[in-house]
């Protein structure tokens, strides 16, 4: 993809129980509330692997990543589709070939409802 300042990429998955048990088992997040699930069957799904959304992005794009912020509003539970836009802020060339970039993201559930928002900021070879 050619990138460019206000250039927005986006991504959407449905994050199911599967999901939080491998991830429960590689990061070792075991929260109850992570591994209990509610009358529904659902549990709620980890930080982390809801931030895998705008990391994938990222990567889809070769970006060595510096810095990472993220913020999470809402929890987001299995079963959640959850989209994440990702906004080029800084796209810039440098002499040494690399190129910068900051960017923003959103991350909204199905029911257009804001869970997650950060920024990154990295290099691209």
């Amino acid at each position: 993809m050619n990138l460019e300042v206000g250039s927005t990429l986006s991504f959407s998955r449905t994050f199911t129980k599967e999901d939080v048990d491998t991830f429960t088992k590689l990061s070792l997040d075991e929260g109850v509330h992570h591994v209990n699930p509610d009358e529904n069957g659902n549990v709620i799904v980890q930080g982390l692997l809801t931030a895998t959304l705008p990391t994938k992005i990222g990567g889809e794009n070769d970006v060595l990543a510096h810095t990472m912020n993220f913020t999470f509003l809402k929890p987001v539970i299995t079963g959640d589709t959850i989209t994440c836009v990702v906004t080029i802020d800084h796209y810039t060339k440098k002499d040494n070939g690399r190129r910068s970039i900051t960017a923003s993201f959103r991350c909204i559930n199905q029911d257009h409802i804001e869970v997650m928002t950060g920024l990154f900021a990295g290099v691209i070879k």
